[in-house]
């Protein structure tokens, strides 16, 4: 079967093979509640948010359930979709378990993608290879099961996006890490309301100086740049993929003047929010920085 599901009181996590069948559902509205995470060997096409991404190599996707998400070409060899809710699993709860929130979800370089290092591919393979006989023959223990190889992909793709992706702040002490985690999850918390470096430096216990000088050392994006573009990412999304206007989004986000608003957006962006949102409704090439 193409479509696996567990469920049980709240929880809930299902298991797709990619077909033209399944992608078709997947690109519709079904899943968006849903965190989601995808494998797909080489010659996939996927957009994420507003960006696209092409798999050359195996690799995996994790999809936050705020994310926007469209597989656009599929390749010739066998994906796999998986998707569940937070009751089945939540990396925020269970961050001493798998330490990905800040890194693979909630990221501030907003990269969701992993690449698989060939000695990789067949740990990972297997894993699918596992859920997948967990339905084929359910036990009392199916649940702890799933979640386990879950907990297992979460954790490898976890260790490889940090080599791909974080450079320097690997040869730091773990602390600095966690300070890195520690900043992109206050960003992803609280971005509506706070958005200054001063703000999350107060949180943190830090002067703002300090908090940049940071960023600065390990060679990363200035902190104010990743709180803007996080809001920018949230203006799109709103733009694209809801109907409010452009004022009730600046006052969502924060901004008590709308003006103000138009002008970090257009300033970031290159075009007004109103250009952005028609240009994207007619599924021009949009502006992605």
């Amino acid at each position: 079967m193409n479509h696996q599901i567990f469920e049980s009181n709240y929880k809930k996590l299902g298991f797709l093979i990619l077909n033209p069948e399944t992608v078709e559902e997947i690109n519709g509205d079904d899943y968006k509640a849903y965190i989601k995470v995808l494998y797909l060997p080489e010659g996939y096409e996927i957009t994420i948010d507003f960006k696209q991404y092409k798999t050359s190599s195996p690799s995996l996707f994790f999809i936050n359930s705020n994310q926007y998400l469209q597989i656009n070409k599929e390749g010739k060899k066998q994906g796999y979709f998986m998707y569940y809710n937070r009751d089945f699993y939540c990396v925020q709860i269970h961050d001493a378990e798998v330490a990905c929130d800040g890194l693979l979800f909630n990221n501030i370089f907003e990269m969701p993608m992993t690449t698989l290092p060939d000695k990789e591919v067949l740990f990972v393979e297997g894993i699918y290879n596992q859920i997948q006989q967990e339905f084929d023959a359910p036990d009392s223990s199916q649940e702890e099961m799933i979640r386990t190889y879950l907990k297992q992909l979460i954790i490898k793709a976890t260790r490889i996006w940090k080599i791909q992706q974080l450079g320097v702040l690997n040869d730091e002490p773990s602390k600095e890490m966690d300070f890195f985690r520690d900043f992109s999850r206050l960003v992803e918390i609280h971005f509506r309301t706070k958005h200054t470096v001063a703000d999350y430096a107060d949180i943190l216990g830090l002067a703002p100086k300090t908090l940049s000088n940071k960023f600065n050392r390990l060679e990363l994006s200035q902190p104010n740049d990743i709180i803007k573009d996080r809001i920018i990412l949230e203006a799109k999304r709103l733009l694209g993929y809801s109907s409010l206007s452009v004022k009730e989004i600046a006052y969502q986000l924060g901004y008590e003047d709308p003006a103000y608003f138009n002008r970090l957006f257009t300033n970031k962006v290159g075009d007004t929010p109103s250009n952005f949102k028609k240009k994207y409704l007619q599924g021009k090439n949009v502006q992605l920085e």
